[in-house]
């Protein structure tokens, strides 16, 4: 699967936002006590512990915003699987604007990897099925196109980047309109020919009514593998099939094993755990 760079339209912004959170109206004051404006230095961005790499560009990013003049030689770009001491890339230029861009910069790698490491985690849990790991709208405010591109460095897909992509009903969509049929018809007539419909199940009669109905995807929300593996068999040739709840990645190879296409997890993105990424000495 081919890994499309990120356009800088997308993160610049956030890089300038987290710099200038950082830096306070002082600035870096005490980097700038110690160490004199004309010395240079060249640091290694190194991994401290197994993963997946992801948000180089953005790290580039947070050193080159605070001098044009540093410069990175990426090693392991994103994507790669590194150990730990694996060398990601070089940093060289104005000792200061390394020191004082180090931690927004590690701020921001250290994050995506972490999200690019557990997605990798659930799609090797999920290898040998035709299953696809997908995240979803559970993202950090803000960081939703850098996180969602993290997901798809560690192998995975993505589900949908706004409200607007598709039409997703949901349980309390459900319960407000009074029942599926009536949600799936009033976003019949309100989509479009040209957008998705996805409705979330949790039963296979509600599965049934929705297929009869006829959409595009169903969700299937915390079903067990049997249920699964049935409502698999019910839709078939009918729907894309969507596991969801509960998934994690001692559980993700039976869910997988039920056939269906996707499997949305939230917790890849709102709840993955840091890789240990530090900046020293070359």
């Amino acid at each position: 699967m081919t890994l499309n760079p990120l356009s800088p339209l997308l993160y610049e912004p956030l890089v300038r936002m987290a710099l200038l959170e950082d830096l306070g109206h002082a600035g870096d004051i005490t980097t700038d006590a110690i160490v004199p404006a004309e010395q240079s230095a060249s640091l290694q961005l190194r991994a401290r512990q197994p993963g997946v790499i992801a948000g180089l560009d953005v790290a580039r990013c947070a050193f080159q915003t605070v001098s044009p003049e540093v410069r990175m030689e990426i090693i392991r770009g994103d994507g790669s699987v590194v150990a730990p001491g694996d060398v990601l890339a070089t940093i060289s230029g104005p000792a200061r604007a390394l020191l004082t861009g180090e931690r927004t910069a590690l701020n921001f790698l250290c994050h995506l990897s972490g999200v690019a490491s557990a997605t990798a985690s659930l799609v090797v849990a999920v290898k040998g099925t035709h299953a696809q790991i997908v995240c979803t709208r559970k993202t950090t405010p803000g960081l939703r196109a850098l996180e969602k591109y993290a997901v798809r460095a560690g192998g995975g897909g993505n589900h949908r980047f706004g409200l607007d992509d598709a039409v997703l009903i949901k349980d309390n969509h459900i319960a407000i309109a009074g029942g599926i049929a009536a949600a799936i018809t009033r976003a019949k007539a309100h989509a479009g020919h040209l957008v998705k419909i996805e409705v979330e199940v949790d039963t296979l009669p509600q599965l049934e009514e929705a297929l009869a109905l006829g959409v595009d995807a169903v969700l299937l929300d915390n079903m067990t593998p049997a249920e699964l593996e049935r409502a698999v068999g019910m839709a078939r040739g009918k729907a894309i099939t969507e596991a969801s709840g509960r998934i994690t990645v001692d559980t993700a190879p039976a869910i997988a094993a039920a056939g269906v296409d996707l499997i949305s997890v939230g917790w890849i993105t709102h709840s993955s755990a840091a890789l240990d990424i530090g900046l020293d000495d070359a």
